[in-house]
């Protein structure tokens, strides 16, 4: 008997748009991430968080006066993937521990909780792309929130 191969593939869904450094650009790229969050069947929460966060980095951290910022999203498999990258690649984030008085300085505490996998990656010269990733999960049996695509989770550390 002659078995057939039949190849399942999965479409990588994802979207990019590059935005001023400003704290205009940071509100506009979570307000657009929610979105095509929502036009993909994918709920927003925790990822416009994670957005907001990494937007408001680069737009404090990450600015160069002229250039850009770029947001970009994108789903393979179970795994959302956040990425911000500015035109700051020798300012790389460090977590730290901010003092109870202190008015920031706990946005990467707050993405190191929210994403399932987080990090910066260099390049190339001047740039650099802080990355969050969050896991999808398939919908519980009859959850009408999930949509047909699935929840987003903190899913598991590691």
């Amino acid at each position: 008997m002659n078995q057939e191969s039949v190849e399942v593939t999965t479409p990588i869904r994802n979207f990019s748009v590059q935005l001023s450094p400003t704290p205009r650009g940071a509100r506009l790229a979570r307000l657009l991430a929610v979105e095509q969050l929502r036009s993909w069947g994918l709920p927003p929460t925790p990822a416009e968080h994670l957005v907001a966060e990494l937007a408001a980095n680069a737009v404090v951290h990450g600015r160069v006066p002229g250039r850009d910022f770029r947001l970009l999203l994108y789903v393979v498999g179970d795994t959302l993937r956040i990425e911000v990258t500015d035109t700051a690649g020798d300012r790389r984030p460090c977590p730290r521990q901010p003092s109870a008085e202190a008015e920031s300085g706990r946005g990467l505490i707050l993405v190191e909780a929210l994403a399932t996998r987080w990090g910066v990656a260099a390049g190339p010269a001047p740039r650099k792309t802080v990355w969050a990733e969050v896991t999808l999960l398939a919908p519980e049996p009859g959850s009408p929130c999930c949509g047909d695509t699935g929840a987003l989770s903190q899913g598991p550390r590691g």
